[in-house]
């Protein structure tokens, strides 16, 4: 595992604009370096989409060649494209949309997850094995998306996250099979009872995570004090899954009252 470094800061605004300007400036630096392509995952929640709109309002922003920017996302809901729930609505709603309608990021650089095509009453009478069937193909359906644009052994450039009060990250939760994946070959996972509405979701792998140039975890607020501690207390801990947060750079980004129980 990548040493963890962790910075800072006094509020979640702050952390949401030092955020915004490492993403910024790391995407020109890789450009700048000769990478003919730069890949993010970005996260949902209320931090993700702080930083989204940070992004949007910096004006280093308008220096990037999105051209060569292509979007992913570390978890997502598995509900219908247009549903609110998504994090690829709330990002797309946050900063994409207006990258794509001033022609400036091209449509076909956004990877989203699968969505639910399902009818409601097909969901609702769906049995957990079928769910399990047809998450299963959602994931199946990333990773080849994943293979296909990055090759064999894809990796990310930067994937953030941020952390649930419960120390869950992507859609890896506490005690979960999920977070316990460790087969490199496997990249993505289906879950199904998710214990965060919505039930079923698609994410990143630790392995598949722990492939990315840059690992950016952030977290803010009281009610994050406690995942936070519990992260940094041990790592690898199933029981906090943000502790098997990995990648080659592995840097965290909190806030005072976020950091207000580490030791």
């Amino acid at each position: 595992m990548a040493q963890r470094k962790m910075v800072t800061y006094p509020s979640p605004e702050t952390l949401a604009q030092a955020v915004a300007v490492r993403t910024l400036t790391t995407i020109k630096k890789l450009l700048d370096e000769g990478h003919e392509r730069v890949d993010i995952a970005l996260t949902g929640g209320t931090d993700g989409n702080r930083v989204l709109a940070a992004i949007g309002s910096d004006p280093l922003s308008g220096v990037i060649d999105c051209s060569r920017l292509h979007i992913w996302w570390g978890d997502e809901r598995f509900v219908a494209a247009d549903d609110p729930d998504r994090n690829a609505v709330q990002a797309r709603e946050a900063l994409l949309n207006k990258l794509v309608a001033s022609g400036i990021l091209p449509e076909a650089n956004i990877h989203e997850m699968p969505a639910d095509t399902r009818s409601a009453e097909t969901i609702a009478a769906a049995t957990p094995e079928e769910n399990d069937a047809v998450l299963a193909d959602a994931a199946a359906r990333y990773q080849q998306e994943l293979i296909d644009q990055l090759g064999d052994e894809p990796v990310l450039d930067i994937a953030m996250f941020g952390v649930g009060p419960d120390a869950h990250f992507a859609s890896l939760f506490p005690g979960r099979a999920e977070v316990l994946i460790d087969d490199p070959h496997v990249l993505t996972a289906g879950v199904r009872d998710s214990p965060k509405p919505p039930p079923l979701r698609v994410t990143l792998t630790v392995p598949m995570i722990a492939r990315s140039r840059h690992t950016w975890v952030f977290a803010s607020g009281t009610r994050k004090a406690d995942a936070v501690a519990q992260a940094f207390a041990k790592p690898c801990n199933p029981q906090a899954p943000s502790s098997f947060a990995d990648g080659e750079e592995l840097l965290w980004a909190v806030d005072k009252d976020a950091a207000s129980k580490l030791e």
